[in-house]
């Protein structure tokens, strides 16, 4: 996958990039000579993550501080990566969090479906017109096996009604993956290609917000789970392979192309959805 003599670097734009997945698959992004715009929610550990990153090679790096549980940080963050970036060549939406109980950001919605797709999809959609113009260029998501057991319940979006851990997790994949094969469709024929991938079930910080009694399970869990730089080197080849240019609208797990769920797959449910989180993130 190295990068071939005399190309021009690429500019990554990447979620998530503190810890866990993102973080090492910045690092291989890093060593294959690219740039890399490292967006996190803490100025601190991007600071930290800056180094490294750029210790493992890259061709420049940046850093922009955005918490994904406020929306007006979210705006913020995308015009300051509009600032720093003549194109984006990559931009990987890897943010994520989970919340043991219901929680409201301070925009009002339910947090595992703002942190794991409002936000990430007000990014994409204030970045979309300089990654076509960027064209070829590519736009992933990480989503996950859970969205086969998502729903998308549109009168209850924010499980006022019911909430489990698991329910909010999946429907936030399940918009992953949906919005994913939606803005494919959208893009056919620019140049950008856009896919969702399940990074396998990696040990990561993600959990760390889990019920009390779901704790224990996952110490057990962790020790039969991949590590981070497996679940990171997934990321890196959607975001980088030759394998996958020109390829979009699809769902890889393990590398490969696999079939999402049949509610994935419902363009009507698809199409609702955007307009809907359009409406949530005040850009409809």
């Amino acid at each position: 996958m190295s990068q071939e003599k005399g190309t021009q670097p690429r500019t990554v734009v990447l979620t998530g990039a503190t810890n866990g997945i993102g973080l090492e698959a910045a690092t291989q992004v890093a060593a294959e000579g690219h740039r890399l715009v490292l967006v996190g929610r803490s100025p601190e550990k991007l600071g930290r993550t800056a180094a490294e990153v750029a210790a493992a090679g890259a061709a420049g790096v940046d850093t922009v501080a955005a918490d994904y549980e406020s929306l007006d940080s979210v705006r913020r963050a995308a015009d300051e990566i509009l600032d720093l970036c003549p194109r984006i060549d990559v931009l990987v939406n890897n943010a994520g969090q989970v919340y043991a109980s219901r929680t409201l950001t301070r925009d009002g919605h339910e947090g595992t479906f703002q942190v794991n797709h409002l936000a990430g999809f007000l990014l994409t959609e204030l970045l979309k017109d300089r990654i076509v113009a960027s064209a070829p260029a590519r736009i992933v998501f990480t989503a996950s096996v859970a969205h086969y057991g998502g729903t998308m319940v549109f009168d209850d979006l924010g499980f006022e009604r019911g909430y489990q851990v698991m329910k909010a997790y999946n429907r936030s994949k399940l918009a992953n993956v949906l919005y994913t094969r939606s803005l494919a469709a959208e893009l056919e024929g620019t140049g950008v290609t856009v896919n969702a991938l399940h990074p396998g079930a990696v040990a990561t910080g993600i959990w760390s917000r889990a019920p009390w009694f779901a704790k224990p399970v996952l110490a057990v869990a962790k020790r039969f789970m991949r590590k981070p730089a497996d679940g990171g080197a997934h990321i890196t080849y959607l975001a980088l392979s030759p394998d996958v240019e020109g390829r979009t609208g699809g769902y890889y797990d393990d590398d490969k192309l696999k079939e999402p769920s049949d509610l994935a797959r419902d363009d009507a449910v698809a199409a609702r959805l955007r307009e809907v989180s359009a409406n949530l993130v005040g850009i409809g």
